[in-house]
C-alpha cells in the first residue's frame, strides 16, 4: 500500500463503514479522513479519539502480562517489549462500533487508524482483521 489516502480508501470499503481516519495520537491531529467524521466535526474526533488511544497506549495495565510475550519480542513480557502494549481499542455504542488500530512503524510510532461503523451494517469480526491488514501495509512518510 502506497500511503494514507490509500490505506483510507480501502477502510471505507468495510460494509458498514461511515468514517475512518488516521491520526496522530501525541498530538490529536488527523493525518487524513474519508467518509463522515463522527460527531460531525474531524477535528474534535481526532482529537478526542487521540486522548483514548494514548491513555490505552501509554498505561501499564492494558500491556501483557507475566507469561504472555508479544510475538515480536519473545521473553520479554511487559511494557519492555518493543512496540506497543495494545493492538486495538474496541468501543461499542447502541447504533455504532468505533475501532481504533494502533499502528507499528520502525520508528517511535504514535499513529493510529480510527474506522466507525454502523452496528447493524457492519461486522466488527471483519473489520478488524482487515484494520489490522491495514496497519501493517500502511506506508508513512
Amino acid at each position: 500500500m502506497s500511503g494514507i489516502d490509500a490505506c483510507l480508501v480501502e477502510a471505507m470499503e468495510l460494509p458498514g463503514a461511515r468514517g475512518a481516519a488516521v491520526v496522530d495520537w501525541t498530538s490529536g491531529l488527523a493525518l487524513g479522513t474519508a467518509g463522515e467524521a463522527a460527531g460531525g466535526d474531524s477535528e474534535t474526533a481526532a482529537a478526542e479519539s487521540a486522548e483514548l488511544a494514548r491513555m490505552a497506549a501509554e498505561h501499564g495495565t492494558f500491556a501483557p502480562g507475566p507469561g504472555r510475550h508479544r510475538r515480536d519480542a519473545p521473553g520479554q513480557g511487559g511494557q519492555d517489549d518493543k512496540g506497543l502494549p495494545v493492538e486495538d481499542v474496541i468501543i461499542t455504542t447502541r447504533t455504532d462500533y468505533h475501532l481504533l488500530r494502533y499502528v507499528e512503524t520502525s520508528f517511535d510510532s504514535s499513529v493510529f487508524l480510527h474506522l466507525w461503523l454502523d452496528r447493524d451494517q457492519g461486522n466488527l469480526a471483519l473489520a478488524r482483521l482487515r484494520l489490522a491488514d491495514l496497519a501493517e501495509r500502511l506506508v508513512l512518510g
